[in-house]
C-alpha cells in the first residue's frame, strides 16, 4: 500500500521559518498531484499548496508570497518551506497524494487519493 510520512513540524516563532517534507512510500510508478492541506482547532482543513507532476503550483490566498512548494519526483517527496510564519499558520499540516499509480507484481493500480497521518506546526512567541 502507499503511504505518505510528513516530517518537520514543530515549534517556531513568529516571522521564523519552518520546511515540511513528506515522502511516498511504496512501489510508486507516478504520482500525479501532491500536495499541503491544513487544520487548526474549530477549522475546516483548508489548501495550503498543490503541485503537479509537470511543476505547476497553486497556493491558498492566505499563503502566496510566503510558502513555497516543491517536489523531487525521483524521491517521491514533497516539501513546503514556509517563511514569515504568522500565529494564524498555527495548524496540523497533511500531506496529501492524488492519483498515485502503484505496481503489484507487474500490475499497475491506483490509489485516488492518500492522505498524510499530519504533523503539527505551532507559531508562537
Amino acid at each position: 500500500q502507499v503511504q505518505l510520512v510528513e516530517s518537520g513540524g514543530g515549534l517556531v516563532q513568529p516571522e521564523g521559518s519552518l520546511r515540511l517534507s513528506c515522502v511516498a512510500s511504496g512501489r510508486i510508478f507516478r504520482i500525479n498531484a501532491m500536495g499541503w492541506y491544513r487544520q487548526a482547532p474549530g477549522k475546516e482543513r483548508e489548501l495550503v499548496a498543490t503541485i503537479v507532476s509537470g511543476g505547476s503550483t497553486n497556493y491558498g490566498d492566505s499563503v502566496k508570497g510566503r510558502f513555497t512548494i516543491s517536489r523531487d519526483n525521483a524521491k517521491n517527496t514533497v516539501y513546503l518551506q514556509m517563511n514569515s510564519l504568522k500565529p494564524e499558520d498555527t495548524a496540523v499540516y497533511y500531506c496529501h497524494g492524488d492519483r498515485i499509480d502503484y505496481w503489484i507484481g507487474s500490475v499497475l493500480r491506483m490509489n485516488n487519493e492518500v492522505w498524510g497521518q499530519g504533523t503539527l506546526v505551532t507559531v508562537s512567541s
